[in-house]
């Protein structure tokens, strides 16, 4: 199984390079997590719609190459109005799609967020929390939390 990790943005501090790096290596080769950068579009005064429809754009792109290679993928948009879910859901989601044989993306907004129409193309919406966090500290965030999932379908202490 990969988990695909589609996420705007592209020279990110290296605490969260190094953050992500670290629970990326954890993961076994069976449960792979690979993370995909999207440039983000220059940005501009004013319209933040033509900045998201431009980041749709290229995420769509990259997704259709995705589910190419790899039908029966699942798409999930991180969503501040997502469904919330705890480790043990999470954890469950995972093992289901490994025992499927199925690839799990997952997409991850820049600072305006998805565009909805993308967004709503997916087969599911996550919240990580109703706080709003910024996008590279997603990144970190949801790596431990996919990491602490995959430790507790094989009962590893880590997730307590």
């Amino acid at each position: 199984m990969r988990i695909f990790l589609l996420a705007v943005g592209t020279r990110m501090p290296g605490w969260v390079t190094e953050g992500f790096a670290e629970y990326q290596k954890r993961m076994p080769p069976e449960m792979r997590l690979e993370l995909e950068e999207i440039p983000m579009p220059k940005r501009g005064k004013g319209d933040s719609n033509s900045q998201i429809r431009s980041e749709a754009e290229v995420i769509r792109k990259r997704l259709d190459t995705i589910v190419k290679k790899s039908p029966g993928a699942k798409t999930i948009a991180l969503e501040v109005k997502g469904r919330a879910l705890d480790t043990p859901a999470l954890s469950r989601k995972l093992g289901e799609l490994k025992d499927l044989g199925q690839d799990l993306v997952i997409l991850v907004g820049g600072p305006d967020g998805l565009c909805p129409q993308l967004s709503a193309s997916t087969h599911e919406q996550w919240s990580l929390s109703k706080l709003t966090l910024p996008h590279p500290l997603v990144r970190v965030l949801l790596a431990e939390q996919i990491y602490r999932g995959w430790t507790l379908l094989t009962g590893h202490p880590y997730h307590r």
